[in-house]
Parts: structure tokens; sequence; C-alpha cells
């Protein structure tokens, strides 16, 4: 079922996942909702909501049950995703840690390191982050100057990393780092990093974004940071680059999705909005340009949507690829933003106050369209395949 659409079901939606759904989205509009202005106040959720969704089984879903999870596929992820839209969340870091992070070590990593970190991750008990970007490094990862040197049983980190989301509550920190500058691409490591009295780590400021202000965002620094050699993901050297070749995918795609979600969270609050405010003694509803808006809008979602649905599909049948995935992040993010524009209109003034959803999603699109890649990027990565 879907807010905007009352008939329309994904086809790759199971039985399984619409009853997730169900369940999701009483979850978030209960203990999420209500607590986003006092989240962005304190630059994050509180940390017990992540044991809080693990314990609802909302975390991870399609992590293998013999790790914790929960056997399912991308698609109760992207479930989870979309009722986190619906339910006017900016805040929570659902994404990095379920639908990310968590399959770099379920698909990457040593059978010891999957039964070591995944039931926790499963739980909530250990909320994971990602560091990739650095202070004069984006999109070209290959450009990295974090390093790890092998020193006995340890190797030893040093460099800074920044715009990393989860960053307040991480138990465990993936770090791209370079064990062989020499090597480029070939160069690359993925660590694990356990950050409970870490010697070396620090949790730096936290960022002043533009949106998503109860995402706990900011700046991490490692000096002289020991990290078991056992901690090194997959166990081998040099594998860093492929490992997040192939994870990005589904980075991407899962921000198409929460793109498109927004978008229909935006346009349902949107019409709910002009059926009750008054212009000229009659609903601005009654007006054929406040029609005109929301219906291109609501077209342009619904096109979203089953192209999203196409998308993960794709996934769930193994045959994502990238230049698909890429037109899925950039197509999905700039029609979010677009959408979310013209929804706001329709508010006026209201629409630019912080108290109001419409505003805050605003706020919380534009990042959208820079990370996982910014959209020049994807259009790079889809123009090599012409």
């Amino acid at each position: 079922m879907s807010a905007l659409f009352p008939n329309y079901r994904s086809p790759w939606e199971t039985e399984d996942q619409t009853r997730l759904r169900e369940h999701a989205a009483e979850f978030f509009r209960r203990e999420a909702t209500p607590h986003q202005a006092r989240w962005a106040q304190q630059h994050g959720v509180d940390r017990d909501f992540w044991t809080g969704a693990g314990s609802a089984g909302l975390l991870c879903l399609d992590i293998p049950e013999e790790y914790g999870g929960g056997g399912g596929n991308f698609g109760h992820e992207a479930v989870v995703q979309q009722e986190l839209a619906l339910a006017h969340d900016t805040a929570f870091g659902f994404s990095v840690h379920s639908t990310i992070a968590a399959h770099y070590i379920s698909g990457l990593a040593t059978e010891e390191q999957k039964q070591r970190w995944l039931p926790q991750c499963v739980s909530g008990e250990s909320v994971l982050a990602i560091a990739m970007t650095e202070p004069g490094t984006g999109s070209d990862l290959q450009a990295i100057r974090t390093t790890a040197v092998r020193d006995g049983d340890h190797y030893v980190i040093n460099g800074s990393k920044t715009f990393i989301s989860n960053a307040s509550h991480c138990d465990l920190l993936i770090i791209v780092a370079k064990t062989d500058p020499s090597k480029g691409a070939k160069g690359m490591s993925l660590f694990v990093a356990e950050t409970e009295n870490l010697a070396g780590f620090e949790r730096g400021r936290v960022l002043d974004k533009i949106g998503q202000h109860g995402q706990d965002t900011r700046e991490l620094s490692f000096t002289d940071m020991r990290v078991p050699a056992e901690n090194l993901l997959g166990g081998v050297e040099g594998q860093g680059f492929y490992q997040l070749m192939n994870q990005l995918q589904r980075e991407r795609l899962i921000l198409g999705v929460a793109g498109i979600a927004v978008a229909e969270a935006a346009v349902v609050e949107a019409i709910k909005y002009a059926k009750e405010r008054e212009a000229f003694g009659k609903p601005i509803m009654d007006f054929q340009n406040t029609q005109f808006v929301l219906a291109e809008c609501k077209t342009d979602v619904l096109a979203g949507k089953t192209f999203m649905d196409h998308c993960v599909q794709l996934e769930i049948d193994g045959k994502l690829d990238a230049a698909t995935a890429s037109m899925a992040k950039l197509w999905g993010t700039e029609k979010q933003c677009e959408i979310v524009d013209r929804c706001l209109q329709i508010f006026g003034g209201y629409g630019y106050m912080m108290e109001y959803p419409i505003a805050q999603m605003y706020a919380a699109s534009r990042v959208q369209k820079i990370y996982g890649g910014t959209n020049e990027i994807m259009k790079e990565l889809i123009g090599r395949n012409l």
C-alpha cells in the first residue's frame, strides 16, 4: 500500500514485506516522528533508539539468518527506508548502518568476522558507520591520504575523515585507508575499528549542516590508532577499492528509493495542506494552479516508484549493474529536490518554517545529489555505457 496511491503495490513486494511496511510505519510514527525537533537540537537520535529498532526487527533485514539477520532481500530494506520517509524522519542513519555498512561485512568479511560483528549490528547494540570521505577528498576515493601501516599483529592508522554519518554513536567503523600508497587503487584496504576505548580515535566536531540536523554527522581523526590485523576486512590487503565498488550500487539504489519516498511524502503533505488552507474564501486546492502543480508532482512520483521498483527487482535478482544504479540515484534525487521544492511553494511562508515537515524535507533533500557520489559522477558512469 502507498500513502499517495492506495491501490499501488510494488511488484516485488511479498505478503511478508507488506506486514513489515505496516509494522515499520507504526513504529516510526510512534518512536521517531514526535522526536524530530529534539533530535535536531541534540544533533543525533537517542542511543537507545538503535536498540529499539533492533528489538523491533527493523535492522539488517537482508542479512542471512545465520548471523542473526532477517534473511530477506533488498526489498525489505527498501520498505523500511520508504516508511522512514513517510514518517518525516530526517535523523535516523538507518541506510548507512543497515543497507550499506552491514553489507560490507556480510558480503566481504571473513567467516570469523561475520560471526563476531553482525549479530550486534542486527540488534542495534553495535552501530555501524563507514569512513570514506576526507577533508580534501570526496568522490575521488583513490586520492585518500589516510594510511594503515602493519606493525606486528596490528595496523597503525593515521588520518582524518569528514562528513561521517552515525559518527557519534558508531561502535564499529569501516575505514578506507591506504596500505600501500605506491599502488594507487590496488593499495587501498578496508578496516573495521572497534571504537570503544580505542586509543588514538577521536570524534571531532559535530558538523552544522543545511539539513538533517538530527543526524550525528561529524569529523573523525586517527592518531597512531592501533587496529588488530584480524580486523582487516576480508583478511587480504589491497582489496579496498574493489570492495567499495562492489557495494556502491546498493548505496546508490537506496538513495534513489529514499528520494522518491521523500517526494511522495511531500506530495501527501501538500495535498493535505491545500485542502485545509483557505485563500480568497476557498481552499487553495480549488485553484487550478494548485491542482495542476500537484497533478504533475503526483504523476512524477508514480513514474519514480515504477522506476525504483524496476531497479529493486534487478537488485533482488542480482542483475543490477553500475550504470542502472547510477541512473536510479541520479533521477531519484533530482526528482526529490524538484518535487519537494514545488510542494513547499504550496505552503507559502509556512513552508519556510522548520517546524513544518515540508521545510525539514527541503533542507534534508539537497545533500542527496551530493553523497553516494555526486550526480555529476553518476552522469560520468552512465556516459561510459552509452
